[in-house]
């Protein structure tokens, strides 16, 4: 499995439009992707951070997220709240 944490910093008062745009994100996510097995949004410490949990079945099912046209039609949807580019950590789970 492959795990990803994402950081996505939110510019100031944006954080109900985000979490909005998410929210349908995600449905879309969990409802279009077998292969994703999770997909978390969470709040940092910071009310401007945010974190992305994400687990995927394999390399192939995280490939498929980044192409899938929900994940890109919300692209601009999140481009106009975000504070900046999303850090993206990728993780090797360990069985």
């Amino acid at each position: 499995m492959i795990a990803v944490v994402a950081t996505l910093k939110i510019q100031d008062g944006k954080n109900e439009e985000f979490e909005a745009v998410f929210k349908e994100l995600s449905q879309q996510v969990r409802s279009n992707e077998p292969g994703n097995l999770l997909y978390q949004l969470t709040r940092t410490a910071d009310p401007n951070t945010y974190k992305v949990l994400e687990l995927y079945k394999d390399a192939d099912a995280m490939a498929a997220h980044g192409q899938a046209e929900h994940f890109k039609a919300a692209g601009p949807k999140l481009g106009a709240v975000l504070a900046g580019r999303p850090e993206i950590e990728r993780l090797t789970t360990v069985d």
